[in-house]
Order: C-alpha cells, then structure tokens, then sequence
C-alpha cells in the first residue's frame, strides 16, 4: 500500500470546493483526515465560547460527510507540531495537504513546519481555498499591499474570473483502520453549567449543509433587495452566511459562483443586489490582505498615530455596554442580539463599536476581544480590521469624526421600532416616536407602556452631545501629541 497523505483539517470544515482534499484524493493514495485542537498554539486568540460551540457542531457534520466518502475524521488534542509527528510515526505517511491560514501565528506554524517537515523527507503542502485570491497575487503599480479598498476592490475585478469551484469528491481512499481518534466529547466545546446556547441552537444550523442552505434562501428570498434592505436590522435582509464561511463550511468561490449564477437566471433583475453582496465578498478579501501584509493588525492600531489615543477606562460603562444597558435602545438591542445569537446584524454592529470608542472611549481593543469571546463569526481578520475601521485608526477608515448618532440610527435604520421590540422586550409597549429615546417620552407615556426609567430600563449612560465633543476634543489631543 502507499503511504498516505495526512489531510489537516483547519478553518476548511467542508468536502466541496476543497482544493486540499481535491489533491489528496487526486494523488491515488490513502487519505488520513484528521482536525488538530491546538489551543495553546492560537495563544490569546483561542477560540471563544460561541466559537467553540460552533466548532463541536461542525466538526460533527463534516466527518459524517467523510463517513459517507468512506473515511472518518481523526480527532486530536495537543500542539500540531506534536500531533502529526505522532501521527506520521503511526501511519507511515510521507506528505501532509493543508488548507493555509494567514494569522500571524498560524501562518508562522505552517510554514516552519514545512521547513522542518521537508528536512525528514516529509512532503508539506500549503494550498489556499480560504480566499478569492491569495494576498500575494494582489498588489499596486509599485508592488506594494494596498490601503484603499476601492482600488483594491477594481483589482479583485481584474483578475476575475477566478477559479471555478471543485465538485466533492466521490469518494476518499482509507486506511484499513483510521488511527486512534479523540471523542469530540471530552473536548468540553459545548458549554453545560450553565449551558446559554439555547439561543445558538435556535438560529443556526453548523455544517456544510446549513451553510449551502443559508445561502440557498438569500438567494431566493433577499438578494434581490440585499441593497436596499441590508441596512435594515428590523428586516431579513442580509445572508448571515459569515460563520459558515469562517469556518470554511462554504467557500467564496461558490457563493460567487451560485451569486452570479442567479443572477444571469432572472435575467439581471437582481444584479444590484448580488453585486452589493459580491463586494461585502471583496471586503473580506481585503480585511485578509491587510491581516497577512500587517500581522499585528489585531494588537496595534494600523495609524500609528492612534497609540498615543486618550482612552478611558471605565470598568461599569464597559459591562453596561457588554449587557446591553446603556440606556440607548439600538446599542442595546445589538449587544443583547449577540448575546443570544452569537452574531449581529452588520449596520448594528458599526453602531455598537462607534458607541463603545467614541462615546465612552475605550480602546477598541476591549470591543474587539468581546466579539472574540461571543461572535460565531469571530473571523481574526474582519474582526481587527472592521474595529479599527470604526475607530478611526484602520486603512481606509471612517473619518474619527463620524461619530454615530445611535438614536438617529435607530430612527433611519429601523423606523418601527420591530428591532428594538424585539431585543429590548420591556420597551415594547412604547409608542414609535419614543422607542428609540425613552428618556424623551412624558411620564404618563413611560406609565401606560409599564417603564420605570432606571429600573425596567436604564436612563442613557452617556449624552450624546457631550460625548461627541469629549471624542473629538480627545482626538485633537492625540493629533496634537504626533505633530
């Protein structure tokens, strides 16, 4: 027989449009699947709890759907540098095929793997699936990373058409016997006391299957009016396709693919729409290319000039904010949708973030660590990139100066109230004129609609007004300590 190829499993958890396990299977000789839980080579950025919870589910689905090509998944804790020279002395295999990752401290394994691996004979492929395209195949007139999105957008364009996806594979060749795997169970990924991922339950459906059906009913029920109604929490109006996709349930290629074949099916009747969704496509392109070109994204802020920031740190306003209890509706509902759900609309999410560093200054760092901990789509890239974007420190951030409104937002963005109502359910007997401000609303309004300021609900943490001018006076100090 053989030897065979290790096949490791990272942020790929799918069959289709695998390029990895395309060549594995392509090389004629047995395949080992296996899925390596190294939480101490991910340091600080170890999956959170929602992550976590999803990774139990979808490590579930994809080795059923190995089963059913005639394999299985080998599971296995530990460091990965330990892991597969165990696991290359019990199988005798001479190659190891990996999707490739492109944080700081994944990339940095795999390729000093690769060189060590190479020293003992060992094949060690890196192959992409991850992107559209690969960071290095990207670059200006003057072969630098790009900073702007809207060039870098035009030249993602240019390179279309991409490679078209992969089928699944018919079938994978197998050991006679597959090594010794762990049981997905003792790894303790779901939690049990106390177990909050009822709401996670509720809304999601891991796997490469729920994947394919989440974007099954975009295209059919949303896309047409993605551009219109993306902004609009109080509507299913965008694809919630994010976690799949950071996990590798689906890959990019085939929701452009699938995207742009609907639309030439309803002879361009959606193209504004699936347009609108292909760029939010390129967006995760270029929050990738920043992550590889700029490693320290998550830590530091892109404009080095943001290290010398004012914040403030302010342990009540943070858990008001974590809670949602600010006292500002919109901002609350978002914090307590994510709490539930592991995820938050994306307009919300902006709202969110410019409330918690512009508002109450504090460091977009602390934000982004909560997403980490309770986003199940805590992607390192969009994440990082995304939080400096608001802040005001990113590449082609917004201005500092856009401070959100979130009683405005709230207005624009979901003008009935049916977001609010439904996150913030002891505001739901207000009227529309006040569901966005209750603090505005006369005693007897507040009465009738069974509020108590300060008890049912919080009065606003914060005033705006003056917020907004404590933000931009902070920000002029941070300019004048870099002049």
């Amino acid at each position: 027989m053989k030897p065979p190829v290790i096949l490791w499993f990272q942020q790929d958890l799918r069959i289709q449009d695998h390029p990895a396990l395309s060549a594995a299977v392509a090389s004629g000789r047995p395949v080992v699947p296996v899925y390596i839980l190294d939480e101490g080579g991910s340091g600080r950025w170890a999956p959170g709890g929602a992550s976590r919870w999803w990774l139990h589910n979808s490590l579930t689905s994809l080795r059923s759907s190995l089963e059913k090509l005639g394999s299985g998944l080998v599971l296995r804790r530990g460091p990965a540098r330990k892991v597969l020279a165990t696991l290359i002395a019990e199988t005798g295999a001479e190659s190891i095929f990996v999707t490739r990752r492109y944080e700081s401290y994944a990339a940095g394994l795999e390729c000093a793997l690769a060189g060590a691996l190479r020293k003992d004979g060992i094949e060690f492929r890196r192959f992409g699936g991850t992107l559209l395209f690969e960071p290095e195949a990207l670059a200006t007139k003057d072969g630098r990373p790009y900073k702007v999105f809207t060039p870098f957008y035009k030249a993602c364009l240019a390179k279309f058409p991409a490679a078209s996806p992969a089928k699944a594979p018919s079938s994978v060749a197998a050991l006679p016997q597959l090594p010794k795997s762990d049981r997905l169970a003792d790894w303790a990924l779901l939690p049990t006391s106390p177990d909050w991922a009822g709401g996670l339950r509720t809304t999601w459906a891991p796997g490469e299957q729920g994947a394919g059906a989440r974007l099954d009913t975009f295209v059919t029920n949303a896309m047409t009016d993605y551009e219109r109604c993306r902004d609009r929490p109080d509507k299913r109006g965008t694809s919630q396709i994010s976690p799949h996709l950071h996990f590798g349930e689906i890959s990019p290629r085939l929701c452009w693919q699938k995207i742009r074949f609907a639309i030439e099916m309803n002879d361009h009747r959606g193209e504004s729409g699936g347009t609108a969704f292909l760029r939010e496509l390129i967006w995760r392109e270029f929050s990738y290319h920043l992550l590889h070109h700029w490693p320290n994204l998550p830590e530091a802020p892109f404009r080095a000039g943001f290290k010398d920031f004012p914040w403030k740190e302010n342990a009540a306003n943070l858990q008001a904010w974590q809670h949602g209890r600010t006292g500002y509706p919109l901002v609350d509902a978002g914090m307590r949708q994510l709490w539930y759900t592991g995820w938050m609309h994306n307009r919300v999410r902006m709202v969110v973030a410019s409330f918690l560093v512009k508002h109450l200054l504090i460091p977009w760092q602390v934000g982004a660590a909560w997403f980490w901990e309770t986003l199940v789509d805590a992607d390192l890239a969009n994440n990082s990139a995304s939080w400096q974007w608001v802040a005001g420190c990113g590449a082609d951030a917004a201005p500092y100066f856009r401070i959100f409104n979130p009683t405005i937002q709230g207005k624009k963005f979901d003008p009935d109230g049916a977001y609010v109502r439904q996150w913030v359910p002891e505001l739901a007997a207000l009227p529309k004129a006040f569901i966005h401000q209750p603090w505005t609303a006369p005693p007897h309004v507040l009465s009738d609609a069974g509020v108590v300021l300060g008890k049912e609900y919080p009065g606003p943490i914060v005033d705006h007004a003056m917020a907004r001018r404590r933000a931009l006076d902070a920000f002029q100090q941070m300019k004048q300590r870099t002049i």
